[in-house]
């Protein structure tokens, strides 16, 4: 199936943000894909992400803004919270200032959203196959063609291959071999609640975080204030595969006993929480091999404290677009130039997330320290972090990406 020859499809394994958001990337640039999903329907699980000023650029690129903007809550500042004492101590507005300073919005949506937005985007391109059902197991490079064979018996055709299968990547295995993801030692459990379940004290348009000891929660609306999502994380030895297991409402009591009463107030409001373990890997230089690369968490999957996976994940997607041009679809040269200059990038967000995490669950004289630090910050009106939002040298440029103009009705 597919087909041979340098314009032949380029292959993607794997049809989540990722996948789908490779194929409109390279679609765009007139290169044709074709998306091998595993599971019977290019669909997400999950609930909130984050969508910092650096993906809405990439959603300029890719032409998705518009629809974006209509399913997307734009929040109107950021709070930090101590969750053992209650205390406010980062208030920063979400406001023109912020945008005069990265030229673009920062919002939150539910992640299903964000895929049907991007996958009704490929439905419309003669350019992008999409094939449910088929989990690819082996793959080769055989004369002129990448060769991917799944679990069926059947076998797809491309020039190319990109695996854009996640954390327990399959096409990683066989690219860098370094097998299973490091295991962080923390449990993150996630609910959705409709807003008139949600406390009405807390019905406000803004992203609220509450750091505790080993443990934090984050709440923010979604689906134009239809919802609320709520994500707690707290250390636990507790180990389970995948991300869409049903979590266990006493360990996660337990572990918050301790902290401040509307804290443990919010969890009350849950009763049915989904669990993931979160994992990540050490950063890697390499993930390419002839005409087969990684791009998103199969290349570089990261603890969530920064929440940009699905952002650099979109913003692979763009620049390797940009390289398979480049190269005039010399696909190992423009994939060797791909993860060179993506590399060093998601490396810096893979660390950081991991002291963003370290930062969130101080404990003990350090959490003292933090508030300190932070409330200083705060004081002066600007975390700065222009190295994740400002502009990439190797992505294209967009001077500015329009503030959307919006007001919640809770």
């Amino acid at each position: 199936m597919s087909g041979n020859g340098k314009n032949a499809p380029v292959l993607i394994v794997g049809g989540g943000i990722g996948g789908l958001g490779a194929a409109l990337a390279l679609a765009r640039k007139g290169i044709a894909a074709h998306v091998i999903e595993q599971a019977p329907e290019f669909k997400e699980i999950g609930a909130g992400i984050q969508l910092g000023p650096n993906v809405f650029r990439m959603f300029e690129v890719l032409g998705i803004s518009k629809e974006l903007n209509k399913v997307a809550v734009f929040p109107k500042g950021l709070e930090f919270r101590d969750a053992m004492t209650g205390k406010t101590f980062v208030d920063l507005p979400i406001d023109q200032r912020f945008y005069g300073k990265y030229q673009a919005p920062y919002g939150v949506i539910h992640r299903a959203d964000m895929l049907q937005v991007i996958y009704d985007e490929t439905k419309k391109s003669d350019l992008i196959t999409l094939t449910p059902s088929q989990k690819v197991v082996a793959i080769e490079e055989k004369g002129g063609a990448v060769l991917a064979r799944t679990e069926s018996g059947e076998t797809f055709s491309g020039a190319a291959l990109i695996g854009c299968d996640g954390l327990w990547s399959t096409v990683r295995q066989i690219v860098v071999g370094d097998g299973k993801p490091v295991v962080s030692g923390h449990i993150a459990y996630r609910a959705v609640l409709p807003t008139e379940e949600w406390p009405k004290e807390y019905r406000i348009n803004k992203m609220i975080l509450w750091g505790g000891e080993k443990t934090h929660l984050v709440h923010y609306p979604l689906r134009r204030g239809e919802l609320f999502n709520l994500v707690v994380v707290f250390h636990s030895d507790r180990y389970e595969e995948g991300w869409d297991t049903f979590g266990d409402p006493e360990e996660l009591h337990e572990r918050f006993a301790q902290k401040c009463e509307p804290v443990r107030m919010l969890l009350n409001k849950v009763n049915a929480w989904k669990m993931w373990v979160l994992c990540d890997r050490v950063p890697i230089k390499e993930w390419s091999k002839g005409r087969v690369t990684l791009l998103g968490d199969a290349a570089h999957p990261m603890l969530q404290y920064l929440a940009q996976g699905a952002n650099m994940a979109i913003e692979d997607g763009v620049c390797l677009a940009e390289q398979v041009v480049a190269h005039d679809r010399d696909y190992a040269a423009a994939f060797q130039k791909y993860q060179a200059l993506r590399y060093l990038r998601t490396g810096r967000v893979q660390t950081m997330a991991r002291v963003f995490g370290q930062i969130y669950h101080a404990e003990g004289v350090v959490r003292e320290l933090r508030n300190q630090i932070l409330s200083e910050w705060s004081a002066q009106g600007s975390l700065d972090m222009e190295w994740l939002y400002g502009h990439q040298t190797h992505l294209p440029r967009i001077e500015a990406v329009p503030m959307p103009k919006q007001e919640l009705a809770f």
